[in-house]
């Protein structure tokens, strides 16, 4: 590097231990009042940083990428997901985007486990009886739910978190796995994990007791799960998201909910997120997380730390280890 240290800017507060490095290495704007940054603020950060580091809160349009004049050369994005980032825009100005893949794999498969679980059992709403002050005691018919344990469960896309889940569902609680992906996984990836390949997204719905989201948001997955691939699941079947809310056609799963077409939901993830719909929140039979995917402190620190990485191969001139364009 060269002894002036890149200005890199930081959308959001990240773990100390990040935080500090950034601060060491680079000339660090750090967000540390932890607010979303307006339009005008990213823009700002755009002509006057060399590197700008969002979340996947942070919506970078071609608004941001295109500003002129720019002093932003790389967009190193804290998570995995890519879509709030304008690719084709960003590709159009000769900006180079970043990512932080794999770190976050096996919290996430974590918590699509912890969502399954908690909506089968009725865990929230369980919790809620006793806390309000409801529970009178114990009795044989109280608050029946599903059993998990010898379910089929399937998989929307098969990527790293997928397989995670799968050797999760099948090993621990001895599932029935089979998953929808059209870009399949080489077989060498699938060839420790007990999944069946379905020839549709239909096929998946209809024959699966358990539902798990895990492609990538997109615009070919932008309502993938709309109210006619809905009307393919079971009504004893549960749905649950944690990859991007805009998979799901938020009106039409609340639709379904309403007229008893499917079992329950589980979310980590909304499509006008932070916005939750009205009649989601009075459901007893969804569960709702504040995107918690990844949020161990472990895996937060990690994917900092894999930013860093980025901006540290860019601004020595070699290619980011996990440059998207």
């Amino acid at each position: 590097m060269t002894m002036n240290k890149p200005k890199v800017f930081v959308t959001r507060r990240w773990p100390a231990r990040v935080e500090q490095q950034l601060s060491d290495l680079f000339d660090a704007t750090l967000n540390t009042d932890d607010y979303p940054l307006s339009l005008s603020e990213l823009i700002d950060a755009m002509q006057n940083s060399d590197a700008v580091l969002p979340t996947v809160s942070d919506r970078i349009t071609a608004e941001v990428l295109t500003v002129q004049p720019r002093q932003t050369q790389i967009i190193a994005s804290f998570g995995v997901g890519f879509n709030h980032i304008d690719l084709d825009a960003a590709k159009s100005e000769g900006l180079t985007v970043t990512n932080t893949p794999d770190v976050l794999t096996d919290c996430t498969a974590d918590l699509a486990i912890t969502l399954m679980l908690s909506l089968a059992r009725r865990a929230g709403e369980g919790e809620r009886h006793v806390r309000n002050g409801s529970w009178s005691g114990w009795r044989p018919t109280h608050m029946m739910a599903t059993r998990v344990t010898g379910k089929k469960l399937g998989l929307v896309g098969m990527g790293r978190i997928a397989r995670a889940v799968a050797k999760r569902a099948h090993q621990g609680f001895e599932m029935e796995v089979s998953f929808y992906d059209p870009f399949l996984p080489p077989q060498e990836m699938l060839s420790n994990i007990e999944a069946n390949s379905c020839k549709s997204l239909e096929q998946l719905l209809s024959s699966s007791d358990f539902i798990s989201i895990h492609c990538p948001g997109s615009k070919e997955t932008h309502h993938l799960i709309d109210a006619n691939a809905i009307s393919h699941i079971q009504p004893h079947a549960f749905l649950i998201n944690t990859a991007r809310g805009d998979v799901i056609d938020e009106q039409a799963l609340v639709t379904a909910l309403n007229n008893n077409q499917i079992a329950g939901a589980a979310l980590d993830v909304y499509e006008f997120e932070p916005v939750i719909d009205d009649e989601l929140l009075a459901m007893d039979n969804v569960v709702l997380l504040p995107h918690l995917g990844s949020a161990t402190l472990e895996t937060r620190e990690a994917m900092g730390m894999r930013v860093i990485e980025n901006l540290k191969a860019f601004f020595a001139g070699e290619q980011p280890p996990d440059k998207l364009i």
